[in-house]
This record gives structure tokens, C-alpha cells and sequence, in this order.
């Protein structure tokens, strides 16, 4: 069974998200299940420090997209919009090459509140960052 409030196709995601940070970043979504949502970014001249290591607010910025976007596809888009309340990072390794993925699944899925565990690892499967982000459901703005 979904967690979904409707079903979204890569396609749509990604169109949802040309022209902001994430594109920017590079960051690709790769697979939607059905209760969680997985990207990659690379790990290149946009998201590395100085010392050619992954920048930890490069992982930070790849957790709260995939929990952002796990939370708003668990929401009416017509009604509701989310924010980020709190994210929290935990870096473990390095990565300096290639690629990291995420992967985003929801730990609380509440009327007002959502929180989400996000889990980052390189291509060889290592372990990278772990992240929790509380995301705020509140009511659309009508313009």
C-alpha cells in the first residue's frame, strides 16, 4: 500500500524541481516506492569543499530535498504545502568521487507534521550521512 496521496512519475518530479537549487546541484531522482523516494547527486565542483570532499551542506541540501519531497507528495498540493521546521546531519564518511545516493522514508506522517529519516551512501554502498528532517504541513496560501 502507498503512503502517496497521489502517484508521481520521475517525469513530474523532476519537472516540479527545473530551475531551482536541486538542478543546480545536479540532483536526480531515480526510483519513487511506495514509501519512500531515492536521488542522486554528484559529487563534482558544485557540491565539493576545498579539500574535494562532498561539502556537508551538499548532503544536508540532498536530505531535505528528498524528505521535502517525500512530504509533499504525501499531501494534497492544492490544499497543503510543506516546510522544513529542523534538519539534522550526521556525517560518517567521506565521499570524493562519483556519486551519493539518498534514499527518504517517513518515520511520522501527521496532519500538521512530518518527519522523515533520509539515508545518503556512496556508490559502493558505504554509509555517508544519516539525516532527519521535521517538515510543518500547513495550509496553501491562495495567491
Amino acid at each position: 500500500m502507498s503512503i502517496w496521496f497521489r502517484e508521481f512519475t520521475l517525469e513530474e518530479i523532476r519537472r516540479i524541481e527545473r530551475g531551482t537549487m536541486v538542478e543546480h546541484l545536479g540532483i536526480e531522482f531515480t526510483r519513487v516506492g511506495p514509501d519512500s523516494v531515492e536521488a542522486r547527486m554528484p559529487v563534482d565542483a558544485r557540491t565539493v569543499q576545498p579539500d574535494r570532499i562532498l561539502h556537508g551542506g551538499a548532503s544536508v541540501a540532498l536530505a531535505e530535498t528528498l524528505g521535502s519531497v517525500g512530504g509533499t507528495m504525501c499531501v494534497d498540493r492544492e490544499r497543503f504545502q510543506i516546510v522544513g521546521q529542523e534538519i539534522n546531519a550526521n556525517h560518517l564518511r567521506p565521499a570524493m568521487q562519483g556519486y551519493v545516493h539518498g534514499r527518504a522514508s517517513p518515520i511520522h506522517l501527521g496532519r500538521r507534521s512530518q518527519v522523515w529519516s533520509i539515508e545518503i551512501r556512496d556508490d559502493n554502498e558505504r554509509l555517508i550521512c544519516v539525516s532527519r528532517l521535521t517538515i510543518a504541513v500547513v495550509d496553501r496560501q491562495l495567491k
